[in-house]
């Protein structure tokens, strides 16, 4: 089960030849196992990173690039779409379609562009772009995993899925699939960093998308690893 439940995830978070499909509900009950795909994506990342170490900036770019490109550049998707939601003007509803409607507006473009250049300027800035990248990553799944449980659903959808099986003790799990970051030659004071700019992200994204689309969707939850991301990277970096 729990091997099932792994390969979902990774089927569910990257575009990696994994074989014949998973049932997505061996994932769906170990939503906590999320910073278990930041390890393989973060970790791709780094090694891209660490071959282009004499050049930061460039080392930078192709960590991102990598890191959207494994992912399906799916969170990203819900990036674009959060950021039209909250650029959109008049009533909830109003709002609730520009996040869900299928095509991608000014708010989403000018979202994703600067969402992006942080998270660039941030890794190009940081100590080790390879360390900071994998701890971004592995972070911007914890986001997820925690906002997938904490996240009342305003409709059905995927995440309303997800969070119809999360249970509360999911949080800590996930967070403790996070410890083995302080092992990272970043220092303990930099991951408790990385893990307090994560949960601020967090809680800042459910009380933002409670208060203005009435509750969460998988468009709020895959812009969470975008945002986050960038955060901790930002973050690391100052």
């Amino acid at each position: 089960m729990a091997l099932d439940a792994l390969r979902a995830l990774l089927q569910f978070c990257t575009i990696l030849p994994l074989g014949r499909p998973a049932d997505f509900d061996a994932f769906a009950r170990y939503t906590w196992l999320y910073p278990l795909a930041g390890y393989v994506i973060g970790g791709i990342a780094a090694g891209v990173a660490f071959l282009l170490g004499n050049h930061a900036a460039v080392a930078a770019v192709a960590a991102i690039a990598t890191a959207i490109i494994v992912s399906g550049a799916n969170h990203f998707d819900g990036l674009l779409d959060l950021g039209d939601g909250l650029m959109a003007h008049g009533s909830r509803e109003k709002r609730v379609t520009a996040l869900t409607d299928r095509q991608i507006g000014a708010g989403g473009v000018a979202c994703g562009l600067l969402t992006t250049l942080i998270a660039v300027e941030g890794l190009s800035a940081a100590w080790s772009v390879p360390f900071v990248v994998l701890t971004a990553e592995v972070c911007a799944k914890l986001a997820m995993a925690w906002i997938t449980t904490l996240g009342a659903p305003f409709h059905d959808g995927i995440h309303a899925y997800l969070h119809s099986f999360a249970k509360k003790r999911f949080v800590i799990y996930a967070l403790l699939l996070v410890l083995p970051l302080f092992l990272l030659p970043l220092g303990p004071a930099l991951i408790g960093r990385a893990l307090l700019v994560t949960a601020l992200v967090a809680v800042l994204l459910v009380c933002l998308a409670t208060h203005l689309f009435g509750g969460v969707n998988g468009d709020v939850a895959g812009a969470s690893n975008e945002i986050t991301r960038a955060a901790v990277a930002l973050a690391l970096a100052l």
